[in-house]
């Protein structure tokens, strides 16, 4: 009675960005949670990969080629989602990418290419699938942003201010939709072992800055990554609304 299903059994997952990293594990992860899932990103071999994962699970997969930061390409892609699967329950917006410069060397193009992808490409799909969720009176819209959002860090002016941007819009879009039944919440993440992270990870100095400053001490594995994403994605979060959850290791409470 008062323990909630995590379970996904009869839903369908639209996930971006899903063909490598987080979005790839997550995606992943609806699936064994007993999702279908509609994966999205620029690039489709990376995208079969993760879809031919997805039916050694059981569940359908179903690849949409899709440039997150277009928007008639975003309208096609959830129009197509929802003539191949008949509704879209879960958007998980996961879509994208970061460019290290320090705020004096921060270009237009590097503005305008990281909002478009980590900020525009999250708000037009969360539009999009948000038309359908309201007809729907139902919906669960979950939204990777980034400890980058909350406290700030050394370099990446840009990226912080396009995550700080996802929590923000968490939290209006929570306000509007609350009342149609949709649930809208984000995560915040600090490192992961990711094919972007990667080369990061393998210089000993930077790898000790970052355990210096998470309490756990260390990264974070994919998997500890999809646990919560399904826990939103779930009856489980049912009265959770415009929140984000910062699975980061400890890294946004450290004082002194």
């Amino acid at each position: 009675m008062y323990l909630p299903s995590f379970r996904l059994d009869g839903k369908t997952a639209l996930v971006t960005g899903a063909g490598r990293g987080i979005g790839r594990a997550i995606a992943i992860g609806m699936a064994e949670a007993g999702a279908d899932v509609v994966l999205i990103a620029r690039t489709e071999s990376n995208l079969l990969e993760t879809a031919e994962r997805i039916e050694t699970l059981g569940k359908k997969a179903f690849v949409i080629k899709t440039d997150v930061t277009d928007r008639v390409q975003v309208e096609h892609a959830v129009s197509e989602a929802i003539r191949l699967t008949g509704k879209i329950d879960i958007l998980v917006n996961n879509a994208g990418m970061n460019i290290r410069s320090s705020a004096l060397d921060a270009t237009d193009e590097e503005w305008s290419r990281i909002m478009d992808t980590n900020l525009k490409s999250a708000f037009m799909f969360s539009q999009a699938v948000g038309r359908h969720m309201v007809e729907a009176k139902a919906g669960k819209i979950v939204t990777i942003s980034s400890v980058a959002g909350h406290v700030a860090l050394r370099t990446g002016v840009v990226y912080a201010a396009s995550k700080a941007g996802l929590i923000q819009m968490t939290k209006v879009l929570a306000l509007e939709w609350g009342k149609h039944g949709i649930n809208v919440n984000a995560i915040g993440p600090w490192y992961f072992k990711t094919p972007l992270t990667e080369k990061l990870l393998q210089d000993p100095d930077y790898l000790a800055e970052i355990h210096a400053v998470t309490p756990m001490k260390r990264v974070g594995e994919l998997s500890e990554l999809v646990g919560p994403a399904v826990f939103l994605a779930s009856d489980a979060s049912s009265y959770m609304n415009g929140q984000t959850l910062f699975v980061d290791g400890g890294m946004t409470i450290q004082g002194f």
